[in-house]
């Protein structure tokens, strides 16, 4: 049996990609617990390495520069494979350019989806997009185990956890509802839209607050606009039992770190969704445009509102890159998003 030292996954996106990456990469190091594991993606999603243990060192490629600086930062890290002294490298991607970036490493063992480059794969794996993420990128890792070693049918997802001597805030002790209305500064900037807009978030705190509940607003630098806006209310920010978190939490370990002692996570589509699944926590997911069956995993403590009325959705992805202009998905009525807490 291969006894893998040094092992290079590559997976780019945002956080929220690499959190559904975690499986891989758990299962693989528990295969072979002495390896140890690069993880080469977007700068922008940097932070994962705050989340979990499992990751020894990062690579920054940024994969999407213009014109010729895009292939500089290609064979920077061709460079660094060939140099890292890897023993394997799992790439995602379904580009030819995959093929050909994993055999220009040189490394023995390369591992990728299926193209018309998998000839130059050690180890090609088929591409099946019409599942959880988690278990998609999982498949990446199976050439790597016997066929009795992997359950079948089992859905992969990420494990987080919080640091056992995590002392939550005094402001915050007690039963608590948590909730996180935005998305990445980059979805809004390329018109990418995965949230109602302000009033639906005021009704849904109002709401939560009409119930005697204690509600915790969160959000980080990228929610700032809407965040604004929310706490334009008075009647939501002069109500005793809201609080208003954003900002205040350090790093995404901290952020992660309160967020596990939350009742519940209210949020859309977005780096805090994932970060919920991976803590187990109970979740009312909001979905618009994007595909709800491919981002989050089927289990009971986790709710997807949606909105029922129209069969256009979910169209993001595998049919246009941008919304429509209609967007007539995110009109979601604030009653079951109440109903499901």
């Amino acid at each position: 049996m291969d006894d893998f030292k040094n092992a290079l996954f590559i997976n780019y996106g945002g956080l929220g990609d690499e959190i559904l990456f975690l499986p891989a990469i758990e299962d693989f190091k528990k295969k072979y617990p002495d390896s140890r594991v690069t993880l080469c993606l977007e700068g922008r999603a940097k932070g994962i390495k705050q989340l979990t243990p499992l990751i020894d060192e990062i690579i920054e490629v940024d994969i999407k520069a213009k014109g010729i600086k895009k292939y500089l930062n290609v064979l920077g890290l061709i460079k660094k494979a060939r140099t890292g002294k890897f023993d394997v490298v799992i790439s995602s991607g379904k580009s030819p350019l995959v093929g050909i970036i994993l055999y220009l490493t040189g490394i023995k063992r390369r591992s990728g989806y299926f193209s018309k480059t998998a000839f130059l794969l050690t180890d090609g794996v088929e591409l099946d997009e019409n599942q959880y993420a988690g278990s998609m990128y999982h498949d990446l890792i199976l050439p790597f185990f016997e066929d009795d070693e992997i359950p079948e049918d089992e859905i992969f997802v990420p494990h987080l956890k919080a640091d056992d001597n995590f002392i939550l805030p005094d402001e915050l002790q007690g039963s608590f509802v948590a909730l996180h209305p935005g998305v990445s500064k980059m979805s809004i900037d390329k018109n990418i839209f995965k949230c109602p807009d302000v009033s639906f978030w005021h009704g849904v705190i109002k709401g939560v607050l009409d119930k005697g509940r204690k509600l915790v607003l969160f959000g980080g630098p990228d929610d700032k606009d809407i965040i604004e806006k929310i706490l334009g209310d008075e009647e939501i920010k002069n109500n005793p039992n809201f609080i208003n978190y954003f900002g205040k939490t350090k790093n995404l370990r901290d952020l992660m770190n309160v967020l596990s002692f939350a009742d519940t996570l209210i949020c859309a589509d977005s780096a805090p969704l994932h970060i919920g699944v991976g803590l187990n926590l109970n979740i009312v997911a909001i979905f618009g445009p994007t595909n709800e069956e491919k981002l989050v995993p089927k289990k009971e403590n986790i709710k997807v509102i949606t909105n029922k009325e129209i069969d256009c959705r979910p169209c993001l992805w595998h049919k246009r890159k941008i919304n429509c202009n209609q967007s007539h998905c995110l009109n979601i009525n604030v009653s079951d998003v109440l109903n499901a807490i």
